[in-house]
């Protein structure tokens, strides 16, 4: 079995290597091919180095084979999944989309707001000439998307390729972990039922060996220490109020919808600073590649779960398993098609939600109709995802602006143009569907 991974000169490649290895007595990989530009190359061969060495000290040395190659055509032949976790213009483009929506009073993020707005219309191009190139050259693998924003990236595979795809989030499962952790149980012993869309999505319900356990979850403090603590500004009554009131857990990433004055503050207040998550990533990683070249380290360093993205190989490595295992189905949090599983959102809308995984198919469980508290909030994001996929596409300006002023946190038509303007011009490099 060959596994490619598209941008795999990324930080995180060594997680997801150490998740194969660990897995490879029942989920047995002969080959995994690292793929980059030439940006990335650098990266690339440090990257390829430890995971080498990785490989030796797990004694797999001549059972996996693993290949860095700048030829992605070359790397997609004969593949069985394709993993694609790239970012155009790297980490000074993450920074302007964190930056650039601050002076309109709009919080910057990378997936979330105008910032996963300017990052979705430069991934989306690309992603979809990987599925063509999939098409041609794998037409039977499957992709994993983790390319972020992952949801409105997988909508656009979704409804312009006929390539076998799934988006996947650590979201789910760092929150299934932190419930278990709460309760002292083992996570297995725990489902989680998830609505809505990648990022904006909630827990409605917790089951402990089959027994409902929602309420006893929402009570407790630890839960809304672990869903605010990044932001003291909200304080921990206010938030616990809300998930009382809701009788759900949100995502954290509902924080900069439900506090959207609060969690501004904080990234202005960071910003006055000269600081911002991207620096501190680029920092980060400086220090994470000194580690990847050294030619004494042969596992993945504990300095990596500071980077974010915790738990991504068991995840993925959870849904590779799950498709090519013939034994019971499987369970996996995963953005797919809607069908019917929400009734209240478009058949070919792309959600995240529990889904069944057997056979080499993907069957997502309904959660049913998505509680008013939050129904109106999700219908209105899902616009904007369709919009921006639209203009993604067509480099329709036209519908880029109108994606802006129906995302939530942009409030009102002179602000969507000002900044769809800046976001084109600041991008413009990467953006030629616009020209």
């Amino acid at each position: 079995m060959k596994i490619t991974v598209i941008g795999g000169g990324s930080s995180y490649t060594p997680e997801l290597i150490g998740g194969i290895l660990e897995n490879y007595h029942s989920f047995p990989v002969s080959e995994i091919c690292l793929v980059d530009i030439e940006a990335g190359d650098a990266k690339q061969s440090a990257v390829a180095g430890l995971c080498r060495r990785m490989i030796r000290k797990a004694g797999l040395d001549g059972k996996v084979k693993l290949a860095a190659t700048l030829d992605r055509r070359a790397a997609l032949s004969g593949a069985a999944f394709v993993i694609s976790q790239f970012r155009a213009g790297g980490l000074a483009t993450r920074e302007k989309d964190e930056l650039l929506p601050l002076p309109y009073g709009i919080v910057g993020q990378e997936t979330t707001g105008p910032g996963g707005f300017a990052a979705a219309l430069r991934h989306i191009p690309l992603a979809l000439e990987l599925a063509a190139d999939m098409e041609r050259l794998c037409p039977d693998a499957f992709l994993i998307n983790f390319t972020n924003p992952s949801g409105i990236i997988t909508e656009a595979l979704q409804r312009q390729s006929p390539v076998k795809c799934a988006g996947l989030c650590n979201i789910p499962l760092t929150m299934q972990k932190m419930m278990a952790a709460f309760l002292d149980a083992a996570p297995e012993r725990l489902e989680l039922i998830f609505t809505g869309l990648n990022h904006l999505s909630w827990v409605t319900r917790v089951l402990l060996d089959g027994s409902d356990v929602t309420g006893r979850i929402l009570s407790a403090p630890e839960t809304a220490l672990f869903w605010a603590h990044d932001f003291p500004e909200i304080g921990l009554e206010e938030a616990r109020m809300l998930l009382q009131s809701l009788g759900a857990l949100p995502s954290p990433y509902l924080l900069y919808y439900y506090f959207p004055e609060q969690t501004f503050a904080a990234a202005k207040k960071k910003a006055g600073e000269g600081k911002n998550r991207a620096r501190e990533v680029i920092a980060l990683e400086e220090e994470l590649f000194q580690l990847y070249r050294d030619p004494a380290v042969d596992e993945k360093p504990d300095l990596l779960s500071r980077r974010g993205g915790a738990f991504y190989s068991e995840t993925a490595v959870s849904l590779m398993r799950a498709l090519c295992g013939s034994g019971s189905a499987k369970q996996v949090v995963l953005n797919v098609k809607n069908g019917s599983a929400i009734p209240d959102l478009p058949a070919n809308a792309v959600i995240e939600t529990n889904c069944l995984i057997g056979g080499g198919k993907i069957r997502p469980l309904s959660p049913g109709p998505l509680p008013v508290a939050f129904r109106g909030l999700v219908q209105q994001v899902k616009a904007y995802e369709q919009l921006t996929v639209e203009a993604a596409v067509s480099g329709d300006k036209n519908a880029a602006y109108l994606a802006l002023l129906n995302h939530p946190l942009v409030r009102g038509a002179g602000p969507a143009r000002a900044l769809l303007d800046e976001i084109l011009k600041e991008n413009a490099p990467y953006l030629p569907q616009f020209r």
